[in-house]
């Protein structure tokens, strides 16, 4: 495992019974996905097929029903926000490298757009509720580099805070995992978002409800089964990348 600086506000997380060896195997998982050919030469298709699957079981999560997401029509407001991140992801990444806290408003914007009153967007779209802003500041510090703990620790992290916070009231899962999904990207652990970890959070959903309760209550158990959990599903998420790679293949 990589060292940590002793000032490192998220190291000992890092070091938590069954954290290294979770965040070894998802490591392992998201390289072979980037490993295969068809990764290598036309990833921007097998990305955005990735990009669709994610957005369609995150809203999913959240209560949208399990049809088809495309880019064209979607009359679901959640599943509609999850496909304008899905659609603007190379944007947002650019954004959440340099600005993650302008980065986390862009993504309330587009994910509840259509769950918030017309007459009440200026005051609520992208605007965090009372209350969070020092947590915030915190996460933005860390993704600012603040913390030098494994990528899947952090994107562990980010996600789990975003969902015991809800900022917005609004879209807050659908922003928490679309968060999570952007610091994988901009952390190195899946550079091109070939994986969906998405859809093993939904197969799971009652798991995955747990183990963020879990991350919720602060205790170092609760810490422990929350980072492992999530890498066991971005290694499940590799394995979606990898049947995606499979049928661009064939």
């Amino acid at each position: 495992m990589a060292t940590v600086p002793t000032d490192d506000p998220l190291a000992p997380l890092a070091a938590l019974p069954g954290v290294a060896e979770a965040v070894a195997r998802a490591r392992d998982a998201a390289t072979e996905v980037h490993n295969q050919p068809v990764n290598r030469r036309g990833w921007p298709a097998t990305a955005a097929e990735a990009a669709l699957r994610a957005a369609r079981a995150s809203a999913a999560l959240d209560g949208a029903p399990l049809a088809p997401a495309t880019a064209d029509h979607v009359a679901d407001p959640v599943l509609a926000g999850a496909v304008r991140i899905a659609d603007e992801r190379a944007k947002l990444l650019e954004t959440w490298s340099r600005a993650p806290l302008q980065g986390l408003a862009r993504l309330h914007v587009l994910a509840a757009t259509d769950l918030v009153p017309v007459s009440s967007h200026e005051a609520r779209l992208g605007r965090p509720r009372e209350g969070v802003a020092s947590r915030l500041s915190l996460l933005g510090d860390l993704l600012g580099g603040r913390s030098s703990v494994p990528a899947p620790v952090l994107v562990a992290v980010v996600h789990g805070e975003l969902l015991t916070l809800r900022p917005f009231g609004t879209a807050d899962g659908v922003v928490a995992r679309a968060a999570a999904r952007l610091t994988a990207m901009s952390s190195g652990l899946d550079p091109r978002g070939l994986s969906v970890p998405e859809v093993g959070f939904l197969r799971r959903a009652a798991g995955y409800r747990e183990a963020a309760e879990a991350f919720a209550s602060g205790t170092p158990e609760g810490l422990a089964r929350w980072i492992t959990h999530t890498c066991t599903e971005w290694e499940a998420g590799s394995r979606e990348g990898l049947s995606i790679a499979a049928a661009h293949t064939a």
